[in-house]
């Protein structure tokens, strides 16, 4: 039998309910969908701010998208997120990377930033880097630097290339350190 149409009390037949703003539903649905950097910032974000709520913690988060990464940026005058040398940033960013493949089902290479620390330490290292680099340049001897996370090191190896040199990771980690290299 088939659905009879929806007859109103005076016995006129409604036409079917719809709701216009189903289709701009489904197109912001598809736009998320066309952009999965997209979906992982707002799944992280939304991460995130449960886990200020939690906490207690204040803090507003800023999320964009740089070439083939999402950003997040928790932007807050604390510090506790952040922990001694970045510590306790790179665990809740691995967390967060976690949230969002169990949401997405898809790898993240998502970058997570609080309190400006990543781009303080950016500058940071881009200084080492161009010290390093000048150290090189007028002894012509290998530079080893301070040990390094991957996100530290690949930093300084983007420097080094961009002066001219090489540069190559060394050691096992939590040691692994950069070495710049003499020009050949």
């Amino acid at each position: 039998m088939a659905d009879a149409p929806d007859q109103a009390a005076d016995g006129s037949v409604a036409a079917p309910a719809t709701d216009p703003s189903d289709s701009d539903d489904e197109d912001e649905d598809d736009d998320e969908d066309d952009n999965p950097l997209e979906t992982e910032a707002e799944v992280a974000a939304d991460y995130l701010e449960e886990l200020l709520d939690i906490a207690d913690l204040d803090g507003d988060i800023d999320t964009f998208i740089e070439g083939d990464r999402a950003h997040v940026s928790i932007v807050s005058e604390s510090q506790v997120l952040v922990g001694p040398e970045g510590t306790v940033l790179d665990a809740l960013q691995e967390l967060t990377r976690l949230a969002v493949m169990t949401e997405t089902g898809n790898r993240s290479r998502l970058m997570l930033d609080v309190a400006g620390y990543r781009d303080t330490r950016r500058q940071e290292l881009l200084q080492v880097a161009g010290e390093a680099v000048e150290r090189v340049q007028s002894a012509g001897e290998r530079v080893s630097l301070a040990p390094m996370n991957p996100f530290e090191r690949k930093i300084v190896h983007d420097a080094v290339a961009a002066a001219g040199l090489v540069s190559e990771s060394e050691g096992e980690e939590p040691r692994r350190h950069v070495v710049v290299l003499p020009a050949s």
